[in-house]
Parts: structure tokens; C-alpha cells; sequence
């Protein structure tokens, strides 16, 4: 697939078309998209595993998921957080499916809101991109939000934990929150070596390698630990017996809300198609880490949450202490020392992380200031010329990220309950194309793409995310306990709404330049 070279807005899309037959296209190797403002591709410095490790240190399924299954327990107890997270897997599976076929296909930065606009009809591919563009951009915003908190309260948690007496308080949390911020995106470029924004972009493939180990070896870790020194273990039919929690909704109703809870351990499976242009042959590499992304995930996760719910002596405490996870590990082991070890390494792989994260959302939102999608995107567009990484994406979205934590200070639990939404924004980018190919049929997909789906399998995958992420976004609209106050409310509904009506009122404002990707159309059609 080769791309146009035009300056003008709007790309004229008509350059020379490609050969389908070519080697770039059999390999997956496109020709990077020509930007219709700032600088063109990175360097290609990402290998298949440091792809791998950035994917996976987002995703990163057994810490993510060790930040929120308290709340599986409080739905319907220890049963809900092992199944709940083997529906979780097999919906998101499904989904990621569906988007890595479409992401072999059209393998750039910009991920599914560039898929959006070249599988679209004319009339409609402008705004839906827009939309898919927005959607993702924010979501990926809101998961570094999340990573900072999580890590964030995993430190302060540990300080309660070893000191009586100390208090987690809002402010105290949003303190840590700027100094991890800091940490891992480099305020000095002499505090660290994993900044994004001050290290060069080649050397950041080494820090996302380095990253996996961290997690991988801190799984082993932790799962050996937890059944080496374990201290009381549950019968075996313990994880099938009649489901119970405190939530105050309905039985049945609290497992399907704690089933899309669980979904958070998966979240971001997309992230390897926002450094398409920095890795050869996207078009093989990425579907075949988004896939491998679940897999390390799944095999990371549910043996450990098994272990853990066998080797738990109270459960009720566990769902209410300040740091689910370390109570889980201390009941496990018995041993604070133990514990503490343990949840020491959960706290850097979250730090650890968080790179990846700012590095991701960067990369999003330059690629959307690139085809215009942002205001004054000609600055965000650029990329620096000492680091090779786009300076100013980057810290536009730690900008974003220091004024959004200031809703920690008004409300922990509406803060929590909108950044949890971030798997819904994330997946309603990822179902956008997909509809669309449900809507206008699979043959519009370049027959030449790497990974194949086929007409039935893929067919079912697309209509089944459409419905998954339409029940997500109803799930994800309800408060977690009953009775619900102002306090205990879920705003993630009002937000999704607000966010829309903005979204729609920067289209009418600046809609007008956004043209999508800068690609040849005409040459596409040779490939349908």
C-alpha cells in the first residue's frame, strides 16, 4: 500500500497506485503514511519482542487485575473473580480478534480511527474516524491516568500497611500521583532512564523489553510464593459454590456487572498498532502480538487469582481493605515480610509500566494531530529532533493527565468509576471498524492481509463485539453497591454523554481539516 506525498488539505488521495502482488504487501511492510502536517515516520527501532514488551507492560493482565478484583468480591465473592475473568478473556479475545484482522490489514499509528476512514463510505468516513480518532485518544489518556493512580495507591498502600495509623487521604494520593508522573515521564532527564520524552526513540524498544521480564519474572514470583507459603488452603469446591457478595444488587445481575469488571485486566489491546510506523513488517507483527498479548495474559492471570482465592482466609476483609492485593498476599503466606516483597515488585511493574503507557498515548495522539484531528495540530505533530519521539503529543497528554487526576481531590470513586470507563471508550474505538464491516460486508478488506479470518469466523467476531460493547456500555453505567448516593454514584454515563457533545462540538469547530489519513485510495481498491 503506498501513500501519497501531498501538502495540501485536503490529500487529493489519486497517487500512483501500488502493485498487489508487491513485496511490501505480501510481507505486511507498508509505506508509512505521508502526514498532512508535522514530520514523517519514526525510525523502525521496534523489535517483535520489545512490540511485545511495550503491549504487554500496558496490558499487563495479573497486576491489572490484581488493582480491582476487590470489587469482584464484594459483587458475588471469590467465584466471580476466577470466572468472571475466563468470560472477561474470552470477550475481549474475541474483540481483539476482529480488530488485529483489520489492523494486519491497515497496519499505521492510527490504529482503528484510520481503519475506520478507509473502510467507510465516502459520506460517512470523515466523522466516524473523527469519533474512533477521539475515542481512542482519550481512552489511551485515561489508562496513563490509571496506571499513575494504581501505582500511586499501591505505594501509599504499602505505607498503611507498615505504619498504623497512616490514612490514604485524596490529597495525599494525588501528591504521589505528580511525583510518579514525574518519575516515569522525566520532569529531569537525570531522575531516570525509562522517559519517553527525554531518551531517544531507539532506545525506548530496550526499556519496553526490560519491562516484560520485570512482569513476567514478577508473576513467577508472586505465584510461587503464594503456594509455597501458603497457610490455609479451601476446599475444592470452594470456587463453585452459590455466589455471595455485598454489593446489594441481585445475585445474577452483581456477577455480570463483576464478569465486566474483570474486563479492566485486558485493557489496551491495541497498543502495538500505535507504533506501526517504528516496527518492519506491521502488518504480521502486530496481529500476531495483540494476539499474544491476551495469551501471556490469560496464562498470567488465572492461575494466580486461583491460587490466591484457595489460599484466602477471609474474604470480606480482603474486599474491603485499602489494598486488596496485599491483604490477599498476607492472608496467603501469613508472613508481612512475605507480603510485602511481593506487592513491592506488583508496585514497579505498575511504575515500570507507565512508560509504555505515556509512549502509547503520545504516539495516538500525534498520529491524530497529523491528519488534523486536534487544535493547533501542526505543534502536536511534530517530532523532536533530539529524541525522535513526538516531545509535544507527549506532554500534551501529560497535561491531560495532571488535570484529570484533579478529580481524584472531588471524588475518589467518581474518578475511579470514569477511569475504569477507559475500557469502554477503548473498546467503542475498537467496534467502530468492525461495525462497519458487518454493515458494508468483508469484502471490502485488501484480500492480500496477513491474518485471514475468513468469512464465518471473522463475520462472527465483528457482530460479536458489536454486541459485547453495547452491553459494556450499559454495564458500565450502573453504580457499584445499592443503595446508590451521591457519593457511590457512577458518572461514567454523564461523562460518555459530555464527552460526545464535546467531541461533536470540536468537529463543528476545526471537523473542517480533518481529512484522514494522507493515503491512496485508488491504489487500496487494487487490493479489495
Amino acid at each position: 500500500m503506498h501513500t501519497t506525498s501531498s501538502d495540501k488539505k485536503p490529500p487529493d488521495h489519486k497517487a500512483a497506485t501500488p502493485d498487489s502482488n508487491s513485496e511490501d504487501v505480501q510481507q505486511g511492510q507498508i509505506v508509512p503514511i505521508q502526514p498532512a502536517l508535522g514530520d514523517g515516520p519514526m525510525p523502525q527501532s521496534f523489535s517483535t519482542l520489545s512490540s511485545l514488551g511495550l503491549a504487554f507492560s500496558i496490558t499487563g493482565s495479573w497486576v491489572g487485575y490484581l488493582s480491582c478484583f476487590g470489587q469482584n468480591l464484594q459483587y458475588a465473592g471469590p467465584q466471580n473473580v476466577v470466572f468472571g475473568l475466563v468470560v472477561a478473556t474470552f470477550v475481549q479475545w474475541v474483540i481483539t480478534l476482529g480488530l488485529a484482522e483489520i489492523a494486519s490489514a491497515f497496519p499505521t499509528s492510527g490504529g482503528q480511527y484510520h481503519a475506520v476512514y478507509l473502510l467507510a463510505t465516502d459520506r460517512y468516513r470523515r466523522p466516524l474516524s473523527y469519533l474512533c480518532g477521539w475515542f481512542a485518544m482519550l481512552g489511551w489518556w485515561i489508562i496513563t491516568c490509571s496506571g499513575l493512580v494504581l501505582a500511586s495507591t499501591s505505594i501509599l498502600g504499602l505505607v498503611a500497611f507498615c505504619f498504623d495509623g497512616f490514612v490514604m487521604t485524596a490529597w495525599r494520593t494525588y501528591l504521589v500521583y505528580l511525583l510518579v508522573m514525574a518519575v516515569t515521564v522525566g520532569a529531569d532527564k537525570a531522575v531516570t532512564t525509562a522517559s519517553p520524552i527525554f531518551i531517544r526513540s531507539r532506545m525506548v524498544p530496550w526499556v519496553t523489553q526490560m519491562c516484560l521480564y520485570v512482569s513476567v519474572a514478577g508473576f513467577l514470583t508472586s505465584l510461587v510464593l503464594v503456594l509455597a507459603k501458603h497457610q490455609h488452603f479451601q476446599p475444592g469446591s470452594y470456587l463453585v459454590d452459590p455466589p455471595s457478595g455485598s454489593s446489594g444488587w441481585p445475585t445474577a445481575f452483581a456477577w455480570i456487572l463483576g464478569a465486566g469488571n474483570s474486563m479492566y485486566a485486558y485493557v489496551g489491546t491495541d497498543a502495538a498498532t500505535h507504533i506501526a510506523e517504528e516496527m518492519p513488517q506491521p502488518g504480521r507483527r502486530i496481529p500476531q502480538i495483540m494476539n499474544l498479548t491476551m495469551l501471556i495474559g490469560v496464562l498470567s492471570a488465572l492461575p494466580l487469582f486461583v491460587a490466591m482465592m484457595y489460599t484466602m482466609t477471609d474474604a470480606e476483609r480482603v474486599a474491603t481493605a485499602p489494598l486488596p492485593a496485599l491483604e490477599a498476599f498476607y492472608q496467603a503466606t501469613g508472613s508481612r515480610a512475605v507480603a510485602i516483597v511481593i506487592q513491592v515488585w506488583v508496585t514497579t511493574v505498575y511504575v515500570a509500566s507507565i512508560t509504555s503507557q505515556w509512549v502509547t498515548s503520545g504516539r495516538m495522539a500525534w498520529a491524530f494531530a497529523r491528519d488534523n484531528g486536534l487544535p493547533f495540530s501542526s505543534t502536536f505533530a511534530k517530532v523532536n529532533a533530539r529524541t525522535e519521539s513526538p516531545l509535544n503529543a507527549t506532554c500534551l497528554s501529560l497535561a491531560f493527565a495532571t488535570v484529570y487526576g484533579l478529580l481524584y481531590l472531588a471524588s475518589t470513586n467518581a474518578f475511579n468509576s470514569i477511569t475504569t470507563s477507559a475500557v469502554l471508550y477503548l473498546n467503542i474505538s475498537y467496534v467502530i471498524p468492525q461495525a462497519i464491516l458487518l454493515a458494508r460486508g468483508r469484502s471490502i478488506l485488501p484480500k492480500s492481509r496477513y491474518l485471514n479470518l475468513g468469512s464465518l469466523l471473522g463475520t462472527f467476531c465483528n457482530a460479536f463485539a458489536v454486541v459485547a460493547v453495547s452491553l459494556l456500555v450499559v454495564l458500565y453505567s450502573f453504580p457499584t453497591t445499592l443503595p446508590t448516593t451521591v457519593a457511590s454514584m457512577n458518572y461514567s454515563s454523564v461523562v460518555l454523554v459530555g464527552l460526545v457533545l464535546v467531541i461533536v462540538g470540536v468537529w463543528k469547530v476545526i471537523g473542517h481539516d480533518f481529512h484522514g489519513p494522507n493515503v491512496d485510495l485508488e491504489g487500496l481498491r487494487l487490493l479489495l
